[in-house]
């Protein structure tokens, strides 16, 4: 379990290009002794620390052992974000980059959590911190109520751009929003009382080819899955995006209508048949392919 590994900063824009394309360039970027790293990158020493782990969390980089000395290297996703869409500028990047952070138990803990085991659909930040200080007694493990709040307070702004909650102080020559903010996955229920609430996002923003790559990673080679699992298990579509009963009918119908899969509601089955078990790299190419002839 990690918490607040972050330093409190949240993805920037335009961090996590900056970042690979300093990896791209200079693997042992943040270790380097002949460049210093807050030089190449243009932010400060916690700035640097923040990145690195961004990086890796978000499962675009990982981290390896070269001559000794620990450098970063691409994931085989974070080779075709690279490619495809190194800015970061496509709806359906940011939505596996959500995906990724999301399922990361291990280095995003409080992200994993509050996607997947944070059942409460309206909430202030006491009752998180005290979720999710129950879900970590549970596993035997002790954390600081700060560092489990510093991480609400994180995750609010990876998700809620900043007009919303300080519409006073944006500036468009500042923009320091975190690019997940467009997804709409969070809002604000009553400023006063800082309540907040899980949001669904637009539907017509997820990519049949997103919910597929999501879906075929975690059928573990299954061609046949029941809409209950896939609304309700953990890391699965209705989890991972936010999507009720209804919303998430709704965008598997746009999957069907691609011919990926086939939604099957006779005879008492409630489930959808793979037509073919892609692995999520195939998805991700395919998406990509598919917005590149729509350019």
């Amino acid at each position: 379990m990690k918490f607040r590994a972050h330093d409190t900063f949240f993805i920037r824009k335009g961090w996590l290009s900056k970042g690979m394309k300093a990896v791209h360039s200079k693997p042992d970027v943040f270790v380097a002794k002949d460049e210093n790293p807050m030089d190449v990158l243009g932010i400060g020493s916690n700035m640097v620390k923040s990145l690195r782990y961004w990086l890796v969390a978000t499962n675009l980089t990982e981290e390896a052992f070269q001559n000794k000395r620990r450098v970063q290297k691409f994931t085989g996703f974070g080779k075709q974000v690279f490619k495809n869409d190194r800015f970061m500028e496509e709806y359906g990047t940011l939505y596996l980059l959500h995906y990724m952070l999301s399922k990361n138990e291990e280095d995003a803990t409080a992200w994993y959590f509050f996607f997947n085991e944070f059942n409460m659909s309206e909430f202030t930040r006491e009752d998180f911190v005290a979720a999710l200080q129950n879900f970590v007694s549970m596993k035997g493990e002790t954390v600081a109520i700060r560092s489990m709040s510093d991480d609400f307070a994180c995750i609010l702004n990876t998700y809620l751009p900043r007009y919303k909650t300080n519409p006073a102080r944006v500036n468009p020559e500042n923009n320091i929003d975190c690019p997940l903010g467009e997804l709409g996955l969070i809002d604000i229920l009553d400023k006063n009382k800082k309540t907040y609430r899980k949001a669904i996002p637009t539907p017509e923003t997820i990519h049949p080819w997103v919910l597929m790559a999501v879906m075929c990673d975690q059928s573990n080679g299954r061609m046949e899955i029941g809409l209950n699992e896939l609304l309700t298990a953990k890391c699965n579509i209705g989890k991972t995006f936010n999507l009720d009963a209804i919303t998430m009918l709704d965008v598997l119908h746009q999957v069907e209508k691609l011919g990926l899969v086939k939604i099957i509601r006779t005879a008492g089955l409630d489930v959808i048949q793979l037509k073919q078990n892609y692995s999520f790299e195939e998805c991700v190419d395919n998406y990509y392919e598919c917005i590149s002839k729509i350019d």
